[in-house]
């Protein structure tokens, strides 16, 4: 059965308030074999487990494990500068701690912290069994941290990246440096963002089509909602620092000049690509922060957040303006005023939406009655943190007082400010606060507190005293300095606070050693909450999944703990036979179709861990072990993939109420279409950042683009090219439409049709590299050369990427999985084939014809 009539997957009755679908008695043995199917793998085969329960909290773990080997590189960094004219550490070693320092805190451990409590949260604040797509969490999570400690443990061999955290050029090219040192970097970190974007997709489809019925976009949690403006964050920024690593590598790697003045390259080019994904990140990184204390404050005032709409729009709000603040980096490099003026009333505008939710968190605690519990404290602290870093933030996006505080600590001192108190603070505070829903004891109260009050008091010591180190002219990112310039003590007194800040860390590790029991039996809601993660769970999430009629269902709906756990409402057992869960139209949130969703896999750890062998073999040189590691990771991919389209091989299944919903669907209704949708806003993003590339170098360097017609390509060449593309897509359209015929005849139409359009795919991109080597271009000469041959080369990975796409999809027509009723993967296959022609199209028309535009 498929919904594209969608009349299969109808309910057959409304869902209202208070309805119980199933009243009577369960039947003997239903609960042992739910648990029995959701059980994970026992002894060391547990890390092949899915489930988010696992995966999430493994995530937070190896983020925190992070943060805490940054946090150690910052101390030694501390100690270096406690004292003036020190010769603890020399200046090569400086440089490669403060590298790592901040590309640990940025990219190990505060994007994917966040990631991973969504992970974790996500399920059960939905009442769902599991997010979408499991394995691609768990893929996610291996990718992240197996990648996360290669890329560490280039620090023992003195090879760690030594040209900061944002690697500006021309420092980081092969011209001033030519070892390895930022190939670690550019490739590792090309690797780890991967893994959140991947992550995102999840997240997005998990939010938009996994929730309770019921629970619809105006009772979802403002946590649910933080995530998913989170996750369209990383689709909509991320792209841009993976083509900017891509660009940097290729010039390291083939001396193609992009930010090479002499060549027509330019080094500005990197800092729009790395801020247009930089500045989004601050608020990547605020916005589930900010959404967990929206959840806490609740809790702890024992009364609803107040102005819930308005806290919703300011997130949205806050994701949209954060797109605009890049050049906020960018005021001494010489750009126009009017710019500078535009990009300063951005940074400050974007104050506004921040401000709403702090004064509703404000009139929350103000109309409830105060738990003095340690997630309060954390909250308290992050609020009052949180605003300086702000009011900071508000001075430094006024042009004339950046120009004089640029690079100096009164720089550093506001951006840990902002992200120590809008990202750390709020997640100490959701350790203490969540840690009950998975262990059965929680965490103290009496180490919760020292640690905050440690950290909290170090944290002012240590950043508040760079305020005036920044004031007195310290520049950042300096090793050494002479006492004649009397910043000595200050510099003695952050060292002090910074240890400070370590205590307190350190007695917060002492109390998860102690308390800290996951995935045992929770310990009961201590903190009186109404949100759905307090419900009774097990390895499933909840026994039933129950009908949602407000955004405090356990405060509004007495019972409800007990009728899930009984088993009184949808879905109570598992009617197929395997895991599974409910998807949900994205608005309303009514049921759709029931999701069957695949087990533990130990293809996941292995994909992550040759995925890592790829990168980091490209890093030190050793290609053929490189890319037979990177063989055996699509092997590994198409391994976990083969069983998670499981066919329409199953009747419509009753969850109860009367409501019975098919277990299979293609088209939009599918999951995996919008995961689809995601991956290909994520190509074009990507695709548009390299355009981008293209006009700006050509507005540096208009002289470099050719205007004589004997400069060009014959336009033959392009019109070929075109012809193809459309052929290649007019042959997947044709297999599609052959293939809804395969109930009467053979698939073997379509098939034939799908192997012409993967015979055709890359004639296109080989036909282009021939025509502009003919016509003289070399990339390595000029930007103009590179950047055409980088736009030809993007589209040769696209036709690589539709063809082994096609070959996979042959293979499950040829092992009798494809058909006109299952052809999820047909259509997914399609989706990406049809968008990567037109990106073709696209790259052909801006090649060929905008330079004889201009000629």
């Amino acid at each position: 059965m498929t919904t594209n009539a969608q009349d299969d997957a109808r309910t057959e009755k409304p869902i209202a308030k208070g309805d119980l679908p199933n009243t009577l008695p369960r039947p003997e043995g239903e609960l042992d074999e739910l648990e029995r199917i959701w059980s994970p793998p026992r002894g060391f085969h547990i890390v092949s487990a899915v489930n988010n329960i696992y995966v999430g909290v493994w995530y937070v773990g190896a983020s925190v494990l992070f943060f805490v080997l940054a946090g150690i590189l910052a101390l030694l960094m501390r100690a270096q500068l406690a004292m003036p004219e020190s010769r603890l550490i020399g200046h090569a070693l400086y440089n490669q701690l403060f590298t790592m320092h901040g590309t640990l805190m940025m990219f190990l451990f505060a994007v994917p912290a966040v990631e991973a409590m969504g992970v974790y949260l996500l399920p059960s604040l939905q009442a769902a069994r599991d997010l979408p797509f499991p394995r691609l969490s768990a893929y996610a999570f291996w990718a992240y941290f197996i990648g996360g400690l290669a890329f560490f443990c280039s620090l023992f061999f003195g090879l760690a990246p030594d040209g900061g955290w944002f690697m500006y050029p021309p420092l980081t090219s092969y011209t001033f440096s030519s070892g390895i040192n930022a190939d670690f970097w550019l490739l590792g970190i090309g690797f780890i963002e991967i893994s959140a974007i991947a992550g995102a997709i999840e997240i997005i489809v998990g939010v938009l089509k996994t929730r309770a019925p019921g629970q619809s976009l105006d009772k979802l949690p403002v946590y649910s909602w933080a995530m998913l403006i989170f996750a369209l964050m990383i689709v909509f920024a991320f792209p841009a620092i993976i083509v900017a690593t891509v660009l940097l590598e290729l010039e390291r790697a083939f001396h193609w000049p992009f930010f090479l003045a002499e060549k027509g390259g330019d080094p500005l080019l990197w800092q729009h690509l790395f801020w247009f994904f930089g500045h989004p990140e601050v608020y990547i990184i605020f916005l589930p922060a900010a959404g967990m204390v929206s959840m806490i404050v609740p809790a702890m005032a024992q009364t609803p957040l107040v102005a819930y709409r308005l806290v919703v729009l300011a997130i949205i709000g806050t994701g949209f303006l954060s797109f605009g603040l890049w050049v906020h980096h960018m005021f001494t490099t010489g750009l126009p005023a009017l710019s500078v003026s535009f990009f300063s009333a951005a940074s400050m505008a974007v104050s506004v939406p921040s401000g709403i939710q702090v004064f509703a968190w404000i009139a929350t605690f103000a109309s409830g009655t105060l738990q003095w519990k340690t997630p309060s404290y954390f909250v308290l602290g992050f609020l009052f943190i949180f605003t300086m870093g702000g009011l900071t933030g508000v001075m430094v996006a006024m042009a004339p007082f950046d120009w004089q505080a640029h690079d100096t600590y009164f720089i550093v001192a506001h951006f840990h400010y902002v992200l120590i108190g809008g990202m750390v603070f709020p997640l100490f505070a959701a350790f203490y606060y969540w840690a009950p829903t998975t262990s059965h004891t929680p965490l103290s109260e009496r180490l919760g507190k020292i640690a905050f009050w440690l950290m909290f008091i170090g944290v002012n010591i240590t950043f508040f005293t760079m305020h005036l180190t920044g004031l007195m002219g310290m520049p950042r990112r300096t090793y050494t300095y002479i006492a004649a310039m009397g910043w000595g003590p200050l510099n003695m007194i952050s060292t002090v606070g910074a240890f400070m800040i370590a205590s307190g860390v350190l007695v917060f590790l002492i109390d998860l050693a102690k308390n800290f029991r996951p995935f045992r039996a929770k310990a009961a809601n201590p903190w009186n909450a109404g949100t759905l993660e307090w419900l009774p769970t097990g390895e499933y999430q909840t026994r039933s999944i129950p009908i949602i009629t407000s955004r405090e269902p356990l405060w509004d709906q007495p019972n409800l703990a007990r009728d899930v756990q009984e088993g009184r409402y949808y879905l109570p057992g598992a009617p197929t036979k395997t895991r599974e869960t409910i998807i949900t139209s994205p608005i309303d949130a009514r049921p759709q179709y029931l999701l069957r969703m695949p087990g533990p896999t130990w293809s996941t750890v292995l994909a992550a861990l040759f995925t890592a062998a790829f990168f980091f073999g490209l890093t030190i040189q050793i290609y053929i072990p490189a890319f037979a590691c990177g063989a055996l990771a699509i092997a590994c991919v198409i391994w976990w993939i083969w069983d998670t389209d499981p066919g329409p091989d199953v009747p419509p299944v009753d969850i109860g109420g009367g409501i019975t919903l098919p277990a299979y669907v293609t088209g939009p209704v599918s999951h995996s279409w919008w995961a689809m949708i995601v991956l290909i806003l994520v190509a074009a993003t990507a695709f548009a950042c390299l355009l981008f590339s293209y006009f700006f170098l050509w507005t540096v360097n208009p002289q470099l683009w050719p205007s004589q017609p004997a400069s060009f390509p014959h336009l033959r060449w392009p019109a070929i090219s075109a012809a193809l593309y459309l052929l290649s897509s007019a042959a997947v359209f044709a297999a599609g439409r052959l293939l809804a015929r395969v109930p009467n005849r053979s698939a073997a139409p379509a098939v034939l049709a799908l192997i012409a359009a993967i015979l055709l795919i890359p004639l296109p991109v080989v036909i282009e590299a021939l025509a502009q080597q003919s016509a003289g271009l070399s990339p390595s000469t000029t930007s103009y050369g590179a950047i055409t041959y980088t736009l030809v080369a993007w589209q040769g990975f696209f036709a690589a990427v539709l063809m082994l796409m096609g070959l996979y999809t042959i293979a499950r027509s040829l092992a009798g999985r494809l058909s006109a009723e299952r052809r999820v993967t047909f259509d997914n296959t399609g989706l990406f084939w049809h968008y990567g022609v037109t990106q073709g199209l696209v790259t052909l028309a801006i090649v060929h014809l905008f330079p004889r535009i201009l000629g």
